[in-house]
């Protein structure tokens, strides 16, 4: 009976743990669209959204309560399924890869220690890259499905774009594999926070900028969102849909640029490690203590990357196709590759 307690109590915690992180990540998403027009307001020299509530705050629910409200449009040529699974699969994938990150250390309450983390797996990295692989198929089906020869083009673009850079960014990981020796998101955590507490950006520079462009290219983002060029392709992959089809493709983009944000923290910036080089514990501080301030440097960390994003694509011109795939192939790839071959002459280096 006491076990089952136990099993009782922690399927609570993590149940507890999965709505929190889902609803942030809806928020986050949500909130993401006004700091993308306030930015983009502030760079062109504008005001942007002012009239949904005071400085515009209510402007994503405008936005949300305008798209849901909506008429439902399914084309009679379009296969019905299909056309209703690629945008749920969008959003199950975009929602699903942040089951394995740490968002903090552990809370001691109720005289239990409760980890902010939903699946310690000891795959991590791979199960990330599954899942992000999976998101090919919410674009390729839903472009299919349309029965529109714009939308196939742009899921077809959308699909090797996304396959294309996945090469780079997982060689671009196996530097960091290396110097950490496992795949467990929160084994590369307590990687950086031992010894001098030494991120691995100051190890990796050229792995993390290799990552970071790959996940540009992954959340279909300026400069790489060929696959929504609207002089080319009119809408992109969705442009047959309207109403919550819609917004879940929209929403699913910015959760997917808010995960791949804290992923980037979590692999280079120390996840939630307050400080670089400083041992935390010394502070005095208490353990609940911590985490919190933990939780916050991470966020912190997270929307610093979010405005990185929203600022490159109000900077830099859409490339070619031809210039997206060079660069994929031609450039990124043997970078990567050389990146590897030097992280692990160094390591073998050192160990003599």
């Amino acid at each position: 009976m006491y076990l089952l307690a136990l099993d009782l109590w922690l399927i609570i915690e993590k149940a507890a743990l999965i709505l929190c992180i889902i609803g942030l990540s809806f928020f986050i998403a949500m909130y993401t669209t006004l700091a993308e027009r306030k930015v983009a307001a502030w760079m062109q020299d504008r005001r942007g959204p002012s009239r949904a509530g005071p400085w515009g705050i209510f402007q994503p629910l405008a936005d949300g309560g305008k798209l849901f409200f909506k008429e439902e449009i399914i084309p009679l040529a379009s296969s019905k399924f299909l056309f209703i699974l690629g945008p749920a699969m969008a959003m199950t994938t975009a929602l699903l890869t942040s089951a394995v990150i740490p968002w903090g250390g552990n809370l001691h309450l109720f005289g239990r220690d409760i980890s902010l983390q939903i699946a310690d797996i000891n795959i991590g990295i791979l199960y990330i890259f599954g899942v992000v692989s999976l998101g090919v198929y919410g674009i390729m089906i839903g472009g299919w499905a349309s029965n529109n020869k714009f939308s196939l083009l742009a899921a077809i673009r959308g699909a090797s774009q996304m396959i294309s850079y996945e090469l780079a960014m997982g060689l671009a990981l196996i530097a960091v594999l290396m110097l950490t020796g496992t795949l467990q998101m929160s084994g590369i955590v307590g990687n950086q926070m031992t010894g001098n507490n030494l991120w691995h950006i100051f190890l990796q520079p050229l792995g993390f900028i290799i990552f970071f462009v790959c996940a540009l290219a992954e959340c279909n983002r300026t400069p790489f969102d060929l696959p929504e060029a609207e002089n080319e392709l009119n809408f992109g992959y969705h442009q047959e849909y309207s109403s919550m089809k819609l917004g879940f493709y929209l929403f699913a983009e910015y959760i997917n640029m808010f995960i791949s944000s804290a992923v980037m923290a979590t692999l280079f910036f120390g996840g939630y490690d307050i400080l670089p080089f400083v041992d935390e514990t010394k502070w005095g501080l208490s353990e609940n203590l911590l985490t919190i301030l933990g939780f916050c440097a991470l966020m912190a960390k997270t929307f610093f990357f979010l405005f990185v994003f929203i600022w490159i694509r109000w900077t830099i011109p859409r490339f070619r196709y031809d210039q997206l795939m060079g660069l994929g192939w031609k450039k990124l790839i043997p970078l990567a590759l050389a990146n590897m071959i030097i992280t692990a002459a160094v390591i073998l280096w050192l160990k003599k």
